[in-house]
């Protein structure tokens, strides 16, 4: 009933992209038109707006009967608020001067949310649409145990109860929860509801269920999950009028963490991010964190990015298989059909070309891949990929929110990081900034940050300053200036004798950095006066060794050398002994002893910095590492 539901709302939101596609495709073309009668005039003759195209879906619903049992007029109505969303921000451009894309009609396997209405807070027994029934009590009465839920595999059919009156409604139920919607062709449809299970879930499940009178909206969401009958997994994601969720003990720690006097530093990189804070009352010291990419990491993604290879061949082989007209016959198969031919043979019908797809001189593919025939192992295998990276995104997204925690709960709320394009990393570190995602770890750090300062009342979080005027890397506490390259991953000052790893440093100078306007990156500057304060109260002995102390050593994998005559590095070599294979994450890489004549040892970059920094230029003295691509 569900399939038959959300196949109902693709075709209505379909046949309305598809009016709005030709609406917009009329309103471009008529140019005098515009000119002359201006551009509202030309939009409400088309009907180019959110209620033209309402009234559009309405008749598309009044034009299929077979429609209506599945889908309201309601539901229609939100289909189409949703196509009009898409095409006003095409319509009309943004504050930078840019539109998005022409609509154009959506595929069945992306369509995945199903809005509703929200509910009459005002008028009672308001809500046209999907609608949440029962009560979290009758829910724990029907289904639980000894206090917790225990919920069976495959949840029951729920009908209407009411203890008040004699007529069953679904407006008085007051058992099991359940999602119903009303006012379709035939009966109505019943949802059983399951509810999270788990001894934390108890006070989630209390905050947003106890109190009807927040319930507020529903939509109904479908996942791709090929554990699940039919592929997909149903949730109905509930909005209430009020806050989300905090758990006490978060509470409790972000309000620990609002009183700390601290100002920080954070100089994030492709391969690690650095925090050093130093506090800003009488007492307390300077405290160091790092968060490097370790070798679990590494041997976690390259095993998944094999994966990946061996499921994108197999999606290959399926859509190949199942589209061999657009496909050339790969040079090996092509000579076969030309010594067959030329033997007088009868051509051998080939089912799985190899060679590339059929295109036109452009290179642009004669039939668009969205024509291709699918087969259902392909939808199986995309399907599971689709789930293993949400999974995936998940993780990471949990890691960097508990990443984040722990360093706010040392650091305190009040952080700087420079003002950096990590887009531009990617065009170069790809690899690497996939594989430690420093942008989800400012993300993260940023969100915590903010929540910490409004629930302490005071600072800003984590605000963003221009590396034009402070230049972290480039500087000493002090306030000279010491330049460095990128393959120059130590610190070291002649004139004050400040040493220490580079990432460190710069995070201890911008731990000084102000800002005149906080929104504006480009009014930072380093209150050198404060940097000498501090120098002068913990001294270089005691900054040295504080800095030295917080380097951490980190289980890299190990990483191929260059060849010594320069052919193709080799392999990567398994280690008997994980303690044998660390890396440290700073300082000189020691090359292994060679049948070559002895060279002066010079510093050299670290595998880990050298791996993710493919690029770097050669140095006398020094060794570009380029990464291995097994």
């Amino acid at each position: 009933m569900l399939e038959r539901v959300f196949a109902a709302a693709f075709t209505i939101r379909r046949a309305v992209q598809r009016d709005a596609r030709a609406r917009v495709n009329a309103y471009w073309a008529a140019c005098r038109e515009r000119a002359a009668a201006g551009p509202d005039a030309v939009r409400g003759r088309l009907g180019l707006s959110r209620s033209g195209l309402e009234h559009a879906a309405y008749r598309h619903l009044d034009g299929a009967p077979h429609v209506r049992r599945y889908l309201t007029k309601a539901l229609a109505m939100h289909l189409a608020d949703g196509v009009w969303e898409a095409t006003e921000r095409h319509l009309f451009p943004d504050a930078t001067g840019r539109r998005h894309g022409r609509p154009r009609p959506g595929g069945w396997w992306q369509f995945a949310t199903i809005p509703g209405r929200a509910r009459s807070h005002t008028r009672a027994r308001k809500w046209e649409t999907f609608r949440l029934v029962g009560s979290l009590a009758g829910h724990g009465a029907a289904f639980g145990r000894a206090g917790r839920l225990w919920q069976p595999r495959r949840m029951p059919a729920v009908t209407a109860t009411a203890a008040s009156e004699p007529v069953r409604s679904w407006w008085d139920h007051d058992g099991p929860l359940a999602v119903i919607l009303t006012g379709l062709g035939g009966d109505d449809l019943v949802l059983p509801v399951r509810l999270p299970q788990g001894p934390g879930r108890r006070p989630v499940l209390e905050h947003y269920l106890v109190d009807p009178n927040r319930w507020h909206k529903i939509d109904l969401v479908r996942h791709r999950d090929p554990g699940a009958v039919g592929g997909w997994r149903y949730e109905a994601h509930l909005m209430i009028l009020g806050p989300g969720y905090t758990s006490p003990a978060v509470t409790q720690r972000r309000q620990a963490a609002g009183q700390l006097l601290r100002r920080g530093g954070v100089d994030v990189n492709v391969s690690n991010l650095t925090v050093v804070s130093v506090p800003t009352g009488p007492d307390g010291g300077f405290a160091a964190s790092r968060i490097a990419r370790t070798g679990e990491h590494d041997a976690a993604l390259a095993a998944e990015r094999l994966r990946q290879r061996r499921r994108q061949r197999a999606l290959d082989r399926s859509r190949r298989a199942a589209n061999p007209g657009q496909y050339r016959l790969s040079p090996r198969q092509q000579r076969r059909a030309d010594r067959r031919h030329a033997a007088g043979l009868p051509p051998v019908q080939t089912t799985m070309p190899g060679g590339p797809r059929v295109a036109n001189t452009a290179g642009i593919p004669v039939r668009a891949y969205r024509r291709d025939t699918l087969t259902n192992t392909y939808q199986r295998l995309r399907g599971r990929a689709a789930a293993d990276g949400a999974a995936r995104t998940r993780a990471g997204h949990t890691r960097a929110r508990i990443t984040a925690a722990a360093l706010v709960a040392v650091h305190g709320a009040g952080l700087v990081v420079e003002d950096a394009d990590i887009r531009v990393w990617a065009r170069r570190w790809g690899r690497g900034i996939h594989a430690f995602t420093p942008g989800m770890l400012l993300a993260a750090l940023r969100c915590e940050t903010t929540a910490v300062a409004a629930q302490a009342g005071r600072g800003l979080g984590l605000v963003r300053a221009g590396t034009r005027r402070t230049a972290w890397t480039q500087h000493c506490l002090c306030g000279q200036r010491v330049p460095k390259g990128l393959a120059d991953r130590r610190h070291h000052c002649p004139s004050c004798g400040l040493t220490g790893d580079r990432d460190l440093v710069a995070a201890l100078v911008g731990a000084h950095t102000v800002l005149t306007d906080p929104a504006e990156p480009g009014t930072a500057r380093v209150d050198w006066d404060a940097a000498q304060a501090t120098l002068d109260r913990y001294g270089i002995e005691a900054i040295n060794g504080g800095l030295q102390g917080a380097l951490t050593e980190s289980t890299g994998t190990h990483h191929p050398d260059p060849h010594q005559h320069g052919g193709r590095p080799r392999r990567p070599q398994p280690a008997t002994n994980r303690c044998q294979g660390a890396r440290r994450t700073f300082g000189t890489s020691p090359r292994q002893p060679r049948m070559s004549p002895a060279t002066t040892p010079v510093a050299r970059t670290t595998p880990e910095r050298r791996d993710a920094h493919p690029g770097l230029s050669t140095k006398p003295g020094t060794t570009t590492g380029l990464r291995h691509r097994p």
